[in-house]
Protein backbone atom coordinates (compact mmCIF):
# COMPACT_ATOMS: atom_id res chain seq x y z
CA UNK A 1 0.00 0.00 0.00
CA UNK A 2 1.23 3.48 -0.89
CA UNK A 3 0.26 6.78 0.67
CA UNK A 4 -0.65 9.53 -1.78
CA UNK A 5 -0.70 13.16 -0.63
CA UNK A 6 -2.54 15.61 -2.86
CA UNK A 7 -2.12 19.36 -2.40
CA UNK A 8 -4.87 21.48 -3.97
CA UNK A 9 -4.15 25.20 -4.39
CA UNK A 10 -6.62 26.69 -6.88
CA UNK A 11 -8.59 29.68 -5.59
CA UNK A 12 -11.38 28.65 -7.93
CA UNK A 13 -13.71 25.83 -7.03
CA UNK A 14 -16.22 24.30 -9.50
CA UNK A 15 -14.71 26.13 -12.47
CA UNK A 16 -11.13 25.16 -11.67
CA UNK A 17 -9.30 23.26 -14.39
CA UNK A 18 -6.60 22.02 -12.01
CA UNK A 19 -9.28 20.63 -9.69
CA UNK A 20 -10.82 18.79 -12.64
CA UNK A 21 -7.45 17.17 -13.27
CA UNK A 22 -7.14 16.23 -9.61
CA UNK A 23 -10.55 14.55 -9.59
CA UNK A 24 -9.57 12.51 -12.64
CA UNK A 25 -6.22 11.60 -11.08
CA UNK A 26 -7.89 10.41 -7.86
CA UNK A 27 -10.53 8.40 -9.71
CA UNK A 28 -8.08 6.63 -11.97
CA UNK A 29 -5.43 6.13 -9.28
CA UNK A 30 -7.99 4.54 -6.95
CA UNK A 31 -9.17 2.25 -9.74
CA UNK A 32 -5.61 1.10 -10.45
CA UNK A 33 -4.41 1.07 -6.80
CA UNK A 34 -7.49 0.33 -4.65
CA UNK A 35 -5.42 -0.36 -1.52
CA UNK A 36 -3.62 2.99 -1.59
CA UNK A 37 -4.46 5.69 0.92
CA UNK A 38 -5.19 9.10 -0.61
CA UNK A 39 -5.14 12.28 1.49
CA UNK A 40 -6.17 15.65 0.07
CA UNK A 41 -5.01 18.88 1.68
CA UNK A 42 -6.64 21.97 0.20
CA UNK A 43 -4.47 25.00 0.95
CA UNK A 44 -6.88 27.30 -0.88
CA UNK A 45 -9.92 26.40 1.22
CA UNK A 46 -7.83 26.06 4.38
CA UNK A 47 -4.82 28.32 3.85
CA UNK A 48 -1.56 27.83 5.67
CA UNK A 49 -0.25 31.11 7.16
CA UNK A 50 2.67 32.64 5.36
CA UNK A 51 6.15 32.37 6.81
CA UNK A 52 6.46 34.79 9.73
CA UNK A 53 8.42 35.48 12.91
CA UNK A 54 6.34 32.99 14.90
CA UNK A 55 7.25 30.11 12.60
CA UNK A 56 10.91 31.10 12.56
CA UNK A 57 10.88 31.30 16.34
CA UNK A 58 9.21 27.92 16.60
CA UNK A 59 11.93 26.37 14.46
CA UNK A 60 14.91 28.09 16.01
CA UNK A 61 14.22 28.67 19.70
CA UNK A 62 14.60 26.07 22.45
CA UNK A 63 11.25 24.73 23.64
CA UNK A 64 11.33 26.59 26.97
CA UNK A 65 11.87 29.91 25.18
CA UNK A 66 9.01 29.67 22.67
CA UNK A 67 5.92 31.82 23.00
CA UNK A 68 2.45 30.30 22.65
CA UNK A 69 2.23 31.60 19.09
CA UNK A 70 5.64 30.16 18.22
CA UNK A 71 4.69 26.79 19.69
CA UNK A 72 1.44 26.75 17.70
CA UNK A 73 3.31 27.66 14.49
CA UNK A 74 5.80 24.83 15.09
CA UNK A 75 2.99 22.34 15.71
CA UNK A 76 1.36 23.34 12.43
CA UNK A 77 4.64 22.97 10.55
CA UNK A 78 5.24 19.59 12.18
CA UNK A 79 1.79 18.37 11.10
CA UNK A 80 2.34 19.42 7.50
CA UNK A 81 5.88 18.04 7.38
CA UNK A 82 4.92 14.72 8.99
CA UNK A 83 2.18 14.33 6.38
CA UNK A 84 4.72 14.86 3.59
CA UNK A 85 7.27 12.55 5.18
CA UNK A 86 4.67 9.77 5.39
CA UNK A 87 3.68 10.08 1.72
CA UNK A 88 5.11 7.83 -0.96
CA UNK A 89 3.58 9.90 -3.77
CA UNK A 90 3.09 13.68 -3.78
CA UNK A 91 0.63 15.33 -6.15
CA UNK A 92 0.55 19.11 -6.41
CA UNK A 93 -2.34 20.68 -8.33
CA UNK A 94 -1.27 24.20 -9.24
CA UNK A 95 -2.87 26.75 -11.53
CA UNK A 96 -0.45 29.29 -12.94
CA UNK A 97 -0.97 32.68 -11.30
CA UNK A 98 1.14 35.53 -12.68
CA UNK A 99 3.63 33.13 -14.30
CA UNK A 100 4.22 31.14 -11.10
CA UNK A 101 2.43 29.17 -8.36
CA UNK A 102 -0.35 30.36 -6.01
CA UNK A 103 0.90 32.00 -2.82
CA UNK A 104 -1.04 29.38 -0.84
CA UNK A 105 1.13 26.63 -2.32
CA UNK A 106 4.27 28.67 -1.63
CA UNK A 107 3.18 29.02 2.01
CA UNK A 108 2.79 25.24 2.28
CA UNK A 109 6.25 24.74 0.80
CA UNK A 110 7.70 27.24 3.28
CA UNK A 111 6.35 25.07 6.11
CA UNK A 112 7.81 21.79 4.84
CA UNK A 113 11.23 22.83 3.52
CA UNK A 114 12.97 22.38 6.84
CA UNK A 115 16.66 22.04 7.60
CA UNK A 116 17.37 18.81 9.43
CA UNK A 117 13.96 17.37 8.51
CA UNK A 118 13.42 17.43 4.75
CA UNK A 119 16.95 18.52 3.82
CA UNK A 120 20.26 18.97 5.58
CA UNK A 121 23.37 21.06 5.09
CA UNK A 122 26.59 19.16 4.40
CA UNK A 123 30.17 20.10 3.60
CA UNK A 124 29.32 19.76 -0.08
CA UNK A 125 26.08 21.73 0.12
CA UNK A 126 22.40 21.00 0.86
CA UNK A 127 21.21 17.40 0.60
CA UNK A 128 17.56 16.37 0.23
CA UNK A 129 16.24 13.80 2.69
CA UNK A 130 13.05 12.71 0.91
CA UNK A 131 14.64 10.31 -1.54
CA UNK A 132 12.53 7.53 -3.02
CA UNK A 133 9.36 9.56 -3.39
CA UNK A 134 7.52 10.23 -6.65
CA UNK A 135 5.85 13.57 -7.43
CA UNK A 136 3.28 14.63 -10.00
CA UNK A 137 2.42 18.26 -10.73
CA UNK A 138 -0.91 19.00 -12.40
CA UNK A 139 -1.05 22.54 -13.75
CA UNK A 140 -3.61 24.69 -15.51
CA UNK A 141 -2.38 27.69 -17.50
CA UNK A 142 -4.27 30.42 -19.29
CA UNK A 143 -1.77 30.65 -22.13
CA UNK A 144 0.99 28.55 -23.69
CA UNK A 145 4.08 28.58 -21.48
CA UNK A 146 5.75 25.16 -21.60
CA UNK A 147 9.44 25.53 -22.38
CA UNK A 148 9.33 29.33 -22.49
CA UNK A 149 11.25 31.85 -20.40
CA UNK A 150 7.96 33.12 -18.93
CA UNK A 151 7.32 29.79 -17.19
CA UNK A 152 8.53 30.31 -13.62
CA UNK A 153 6.28 27.55 -12.34
CA UNK A 154 7.87 24.31 -13.52
CA UNK A 155 11.54 25.35 -13.03
CA UNK A 156 10.80 26.57 -9.49
CA UNK A 157 8.91 23.44 -8.44
CA UNK A 158 11.56 21.17 -9.99
CA UNK A 159 14.25 22.99 -8.01
CA UNK A 160 12.27 22.87 -4.78
CA UNK A 161 11.52 19.16 -5.16
CA UNK A 162 15.15 18.36 -5.96
CA UNK A 163 16.25 20.41 -2.95
CA UNK A 164 14.38 18.06 -0.61
CA UNK A 165 15.42 14.94 -2.52
CA UNK A 166 12.47 14.32 -4.84
CA UNK A 167 13.95 13.97 -8.32
CA UNK A 168 11.28 11.79 -9.91
CA UNK A 169 8.84 14.55 -10.88
CA UNK A 170 6.32 14.43 -13.72
CA UNK A 171 4.60 17.61 -14.92
CA UNK A 172 1.23 17.49 -16.64
CA UNK A 173 0.24 20.88 -18.07
CA UNK A 174 -3.24 21.85 -19.24
CA UNK A 175 -2.29 24.87 -21.36
CA UNK A 176 -4.38 27.44 -23.23
CA UNK A 177 -7.26 27.43 -20.75
CA UNK A 178 -8.02 31.11 -21.36
CA UNK A 179 -7.57 30.97 -25.12
CA UNK A 180 -10.94 29.34 -25.68
CA UNK A 181 -12.16 27.03 -28.40
CA UNK A 182 -9.73 24.47 -29.75
CA UNK A 183 -6.85 25.63 -27.53
CA UNK A 184 -8.74 24.89 -24.32
CA UNK A 185 -10.12 21.57 -25.53
CA UNK A 186 -6.73 20.44 -26.85
CA UNK A 187 -4.94 21.45 -23.65
CA UNK A 188 -7.39 19.62 -21.41
CA UNK A 189 -7.45 16.52 -23.58
CA UNK A 190 -3.66 16.30 -23.60
CA UNK A 191 -3.49 16.61 -19.82
CA UNK A 192 -6.26 14.06 -19.31
CA UNK A 193 -4.58 11.63 -21.66
CA UNK A 194 -1.29 11.89 -19.73
CA UNK A 195 -3.08 11.34 -16.41
CA UNK A 196 -4.69 8.22 -17.83
CA UNK A 197 -1.26 6.89 -18.81
CA UNK A 198 0.38 7.43 -15.40
CA UNK A 199 -2.53 6.55 -13.13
Amino acid sequence: MSRVLIIESSARQQDSFSRQLTLQFISQWQAAHPADQITVRDVARNPVPHLDANLLGGWMKPEDQRSEAEHAALQRSNELTDQLLAADVLVMAAPMYNFAIPSTLKAWLDHVLRAGVTFKYTETGPQGLLTGKKAYVLTARGGLYAGSTTDHQEPYLRQVMAFIGIHDVTFIHAEGMNLGGDFQEKGLNQARSLISEIA
